[in-house]
């Protein structure tokens, strides 16, 4: 049974570069270029998200409660991000909200609003916690690089 003095693996310890060859820098290097990689497209995902859910109260704002669209109007309903079907607006008092997952839900405008309003604002949370983490593993890859140089020119 381990004591509760040791680490646990998941505390990270400085590692001397110089005393590592030159393939498991090299091995290191890839790996944080591929997991920035990774983290760059989640970070792009998350803002087309949020900016997915700022168009729908946009649209809620603009159409439904401002008074602009009235029963029996014309409108194109997506059914797919590129597929849109003609229709006629049959409620100006209820809204179908996507909560995720193919999952529909039935909102006042108002309600709708507020529930998108805290879609962005978590999402805008997400994405500041991201962006941390992005800038940390952008300075542990200048480090491994600029040892990578360092040990080259030393060997």
């Amino acid at each position: 049974m381990a004591s509760k003095d040791s680490q646990s693996p998941a505390q990270s310890q400085p590692i001397n570069l110089a005393s590592l060859p030159i393939a498991q820098l090299t091995s290191i290097k890839n790996q944080l270029t591929q997991e920035l990689q990774h983290l760059t497209n989640s970070f792009s995902q998350l803002r087309a998200a949020q900016a997915k859910f700022r168009d729908c109260i946009k649209s809620i704002q603009e159409g439904i409660e401002k008074g602009g669209e009235r029963k029996g109007t014309p409108i194109l309903v997506p059914l797919t991000p590129s597929l849109y079907v003609p229709g006629k607006l049959a409620s100006t008092e209820m809204v179908l909200v996507d909560i995720g997952t193919g999952f529909y839900v039935e909102k006042t405008p108002p309600a709708a609003r507020q529930f998108y309003t805290a879609k962005v604002e978590e999402l805008g949370k997400n994405l500041k916690d991201l962006e941390t983490i992005v800038q940390g593993k952008q300075g542990n890859l200048t480090v491994v690089d600029d040892g990578k140089r360092d040990v080259s020119l030393v060997r």
